[in-house]
């Protein structure tokens, strides 16, 4: 009988999901909104609609198959509670809610799901340690037994391996590389800091370096005809390839800021390889080659020219369901 796991990636926007295999072939996948359960009181008709959702995309599964598991990849998502821990985007108070109590965004997400498919193991995490365990289980990092994930998308996450297991920390918090201070009093992050990688190190990160070089920078770009409200990093990175000036600066800043920090995260787990993953990292050699640069020069000498810089290998549609399902099929290993 053929077995498959289901992966879950919750985003602020939707939810996907898909039913895959150990060599992470996907045989069936689908998508809800999340966005329409914005508030602490939908979260119960969020799970009882994704559980539907779920049970219809099993249906669909034309093979006699078996379920051996559920895994998820969530912000702030906690593999040792199975839980969603005050989550930024998901599920907050109304503007009318008086007792604001943070306890109470604490999502038993993982207990939820497995009580409506009758005891199933459901595993959570957070996203980017999702796509690490995702490379660890189907990408370039396989055999591995040390390495570092950095995910550029809207924010930065990161993923630490160490002698061939996720560190999660005494918490399940542990690895959150993108709010290390690399600007003391820099910009504002999210998190309520100044100057963390993320607010540099980033899609949004570059956003704004573009438009700090286009006020301090004369030359010619044509990133100025660009609305602030329309402008996105695929635009920046488009610009650079034709040789635009301001968009190549950015690349090479961004480049600097990661390379200097992924010198210092050396240090600490000393891995085999960074592997880079989402929308920014498809930039390639423009973020590539200055964050290679930056990193060796700024290395020490004990890890000079031994680390390989990569480019993840689930980056695609399916990426973040194979993340999520890969928490299954690593803990069958």
């Amino acid at each position: 009988m053929k077995k498959l796991a289901i992966g879950i990636d919750i985003g602020g926007i939707n939810t996907a999901f898909g039913m895959v295999d150990e060599q992470g072939d996907v045989y069936a996948e689908s998508v809800i909104s999340t966005r329409k359960y914005p508030l602490l009181e939908d979260y119960p008709t969020y799970v009882s609609d994704l559980c539907n959702a779920l049970r219809t995309m099993i249906k669909s599964i034309s093979f006699e198959h078996e379920l051996v598991g559920i895994g998820i990849g969530a912000p702030n998502a906690n593999i040792y509670s199975g839980m969603i821990e005050q989550p930024a985007n998901l599920w907050k108070f109304s503007e009318e809610e008086q007792n604001r109590d943070e306890k109470r965004r604490f999502f038993p997400l993982a207990d939820d799901i497995s009580k409506a498919f009758g005891g199933v193991k459901v595993l959570i995490t957070n996203d980017a340690n999702a796509a690490t365990i995702g490379e660890m289980v189907y990408g370039n990092a396989k055999g591995m037994k040390d390495f570092i994930m950095i995910t550029l998308g809207t924010g930065l996450g990161s993923g630490f391996v160490a002698n061939g297991q996720m560190i999660y920390g005494h918490d399940g918090f542990a690895g959150e590389f993108g709010h290390i201070i690399v600007e003391r009093d820099g910009r504002v992050c999210g998190c309520g800091r100044k100057g963390c990688l993320e607010t540099y190190v980033s899609a949004t990160g570059i956003k704004r370096t573009a438009f700090e070089l286009m006020a301090t920078m004369p030359d010619r770009s044509k990133l100025r005809e660009i609305p602030f409200a329309d402008f996105d990093a695929s635009m920046i990175s488009a610009a650079a390839e034709e040789g635009d000036p301001i968009a190549k600066e950015c690349f090479r800043l961004t480049g600097e800021r990661l390379g200097r920090a992924l010198a210092d995260a050396a240090t600490v787990t000393s891995p085999e390889a960074i592997f880079l993953f989402g929308g920014l990292a498809k930039a390639g050699k423009l973020l590539f080659e200055p964050t290679q640069w930056y990193m060796e020069e700024n290395m020490m000498f004990a890890y000079k020219n031994k680390i390989k810089l990569l480019p993840s290998g689930i980056q695609g549609k399916n990426a973040a369901i194979l993340g999520a399902s890969a928490l299954i099929w690593q803990a069958q290993a």
